[in-house]
């Protein structure tokens, strides 16, 4: 389907530019989103009479995210999860999760839409987040998964928690071992673990 876009588009296009999409990317999200209007004569005559009002009115918008930008650029924030022992995590950090995360941090101005995960984070560690507060604003925040807040603090500061964990395990357990015992026979540490004689 052929579509005049009415904003930005990553890997689309800019304002006004008339682009082939598939019929469900438009009927489904352009559309009924306002981002985007159907190519046909009528259509594009209405573009040109408001285009200078669309691109007025997206660069104020542009303008309020770029304010907005500048208390979320580079932001981190803490999310606290239980994980398996190699770091993976029970369940995952969605969208929501770092949604949530911002807002309790008093940065109320990003939404779900704005969020830009690949795919959930199923780890413990810390990610670098985009998120896209206008298609011309984007900013990275960065989130920082741990199984407690002194944990975060370490990764925060570049320690990664599970290699160290595993370095512990490794030095921690030493074996008594005493070399006139037969194989399989456990070693006995003082006379009183030995078997007393019978007395008679």
């Amino acid at each position: 389907m052929e579509i005049i876009l009415l904003e930005r588009i990553e890997k689309l296009g800019a304002i006004g530019d008339v682009v082939t999409v598939k019929d469900g990317y438009a009927r489904n999200y352009l559309l009924p989103n306002k981002k985007a209007l159907r190519s046909n004569n009528a259509n594009k005559a209405v573009f040109e009479a408001n285009r200078a009002r669309i691109e007025s009115e997206n660069a104020a918008r542009r303008g309020d995210a770029e304010k907005a930008a500048e208390g979320v650029n580079g932001k981190q924030i803490v999310l606290i999860r239980q994980s398996s022992n190699a770091g993976h995590l029970y369940g995952s950090v969605a969208v929501r999760d770092v949604v949530e995360a911002l807002h309790a941090d008093g940065i109320t101005n990003v939404t779900k839409a704005m969020v830009v995960l690949e795919r959930p984070i199923k780890t413990l560690g810390v990610f670098d987040v985009k998120v896209a507060l206008h298609p011309e604003v984007a900013v990275t925040i960065t989130v920082n998964v741990a199984r407690s807040p002194e944990e975060a603090e370490l990764q925060s500061q570049g320690v990664d928690v599970m290699a160290e964990m595993f370095e512990k395990d490794e030095t921690g357990f030493t074996e008594d071992y005493d070399p006139n015992a037969e194989p399989g026979e456990i070693a006995a540490d003082t006379e009183e673990d030995a078997p007393a004689e019978d007395e008679a």
